[in-house]
């Protein structure tokens, strides 16, 4: 399906909002990654401005990659999409950078320098120590739940394959609970009571077999 573009009027002499600090502003708000309306009213105009910006930034673009005839007029447009569309990406994978950081661990917190003289050698010794964080799985949960939400978000459905033992009936999908399940896993897990293995006077452990009587 070909990209059509909305017509524009021609509004010769009269002076565009999208000037280039404007555009300056909205760039640098996007690279931050701060929301559609906040980057609009950090460079001085109405969200409503700014989305019909991009819109026809993106229409144009969509039509030009559709192998129609460029309009030049919608440069400026194409241009400011182009630029947002690629600093929003930037602070995105700044923003995931800094997620799998705290998920991995090992971010310097503190750093503790101790001088003290070697009893020895008698020379000054300088020992360095870093306190650094420890792995966080919540950040990788965090990612899992936005990223692959039909597979680990809150709501998401689990595809269990019920067969009859005699009949071989379809497969049926069934939504689940994936914290109640786990809940009931956990407390299963611990209510297992295993035997304790034999112990000889002194106290040692052996191996020991269950040999049915």
């Amino acid at each position: 399906m070909s990209a059509r573009r909305k017509p524009h009027r021609s509004k010769a002499g009269r002076p565009t909002l999208l000037s280039e600090d404007v555009e300056a502003r909205i760039i640098a708000a996007s690279r931050i990654g701060i929301a559609v309306e906040l980057a609009a009213e950090a460079a001085g105009i109405s969200s409503a401005t700014y989305r019909r910006w991009m819109a026809r930034g993106r229409a144009e673009v969509a039509a030009r990659e559709d192998g129609q005839v460029p309009n030049r007029d919608e440069d400026p447009y194409v241009e400011l999409f182009s630029k947002v569309r690629t600093a929003r990406a930037i602070a995105a994978a700044r923003a995931m950078a800094n997620v799998r950081r705290v998920a991995d661990g090992g971010i310097v917190t503190k750093v503790t320098t101790r001088k003290f003289r070697d009893p020895e050698t008698g020379q000054i010794v300088e020992e360095v120590t870093e306190d650094r964080t420890a792995p966080d799985w919540r950040a990788d949960a965090w990612y899992l739940e936005r990223q692959h939400r039909n597979h680990y978000g809150k709501d998401a459905a689990l595809a269990v394959e019920i067969t009859g033992v005699d009949r071989g009936e379809p497969a049926q999908e069934e939504r689940i609970d994936l914290g109640a399940l786990a809940e009931r896993l956990n407390k299963t897990l611990f209510a297992v009571q295993y035997p304790d293995p034999p112990e000889l006077e002194d106290g040692s452990l052996v191996d020991a077999e269950v040999v049915e009587g």
